[in-house]
């Protein structure tokens, strides 16, 4: 039986002498001042503001389509000052929030238990499956008669929208825990409630705050939806009134605190990311 040889690694010098090798060069990430990617995230929508203000100044876009950006900024003072910006955002965000923690909390204990227990998923998972596949917005004429007009409908139809983002990322998540860490614990005789808090919940944690995000996200999408049906208050209720007159300043203030919105509860889910798992942020970075 022959020893093993040893290959010896070849020094740049040593490498010269055969000019068929190139000596390896690897390539480190560049460092990046820290205003850089604001200052790349706030081109695009400063070039839109731009292009908006630059065609309504020259007539380009008719006031009747669209206001101006100085006509959309004097309606929203106008309607913070008189109250009626700030009712209508409570109002809308108590039915996006409450909408929200229910169909949060139903996503994440029917995702627990079909992912952990195999009985929970051949009892539960079929049927959830199905009505994912259903549209929300399909339901919104019989949520009207189930439910009637009131505020009842519009929770539950926000509750409906958000969970089942939140359900198919706990299942995945709950899936894709390591089962040998799960099987060592049970072996030191942690009992199940305990083994979902304190081990399966932090191993599905990534896929958990994906699925909060999509849910954040269907929420606002979900509420513009919810306050068509017969709203007396909230978002919805001034857009309808600003259809009424033709008031395009005053719809288009309306889409745009759906947009702002819509981006704050994605970054407040970026900045929960980043508190609780920052090694997921340093790994980004470094492959850029």
């Amino acid at each position: 039986m022959t020893a093993p040889t040893l290959t010896k690694t070849r020094t740049p010098t040593e490498t010269a002498e055969f000019p068929g090798l190139v000596p390896p060069r690897p390539r480190l990430p560049r460092p990046r001042p820290r205003f850089l990617g604001p200052a790349l995230r706030a081109i695009g929508p400063l070039a839109l503001l731009g292009g908006w203000a630059w065609a309504s100044h020259t007539g380009a876009l008719s006031p009747d389509l669209l206001g101006s950006p100085a006509d959309v900024g004097h309606a929203a003072k106008e309607m913070w000052d008189n109250g009626q910006l700030p009712d209508a955002l409570r109002v809308s965000l108590g039915r996006a929030g409450l909408g929200l923690l229910i169909g949060l909390t139903i996503g994440l204990v029917l995702g627990v238990l079909t992912g952990f227990s195999r009985l929970g998923e051949e009892l539960l998972d079929s049927s959830v499956q199905l009505l994912r596949t259903v549209p929300f917005l399909a339901l919104v004429p019989l949520f009207m008669v189930w439910f009637g007009i009131g505020e009842s409908a519009r929770v539950i139809l926000i509750a409906v929208a958000t969970a089942f983002p939140m359900y198919v990322s706990a299942s995945g998540g709950v899936r894709n825990v390591d089962r040998k860490l799960v099987e060592a614990m049970r072996t030191f005789g942690v009992g199940r409630i305990a083994l979902v808090r304190e081990v399966v919940l932090p191993g599905a944690l990534p896929a958990l705050l994906s699925g909060l995000r999509l849910s954040m996200t269907l929420s606002v999408i979900a509420l513009i939806a919810a306050e068509e049906i017969n709203s007396t208050a909230g978002i919805g209720y001034l857009m309808s009134q600003a259809q009424s007159f033709s008031r395009t300043d005053i719809l288009t203030v309306c889409i745009l605190v759906y947009a702002i919105l819509g981006l704050l509860a994605d970054v407040s889910v970026r900045v929960l990311e980043r508190l609780l798992m920052p090694w997921r942020t340093q790994g980004h970075g470094a492959g850029r």
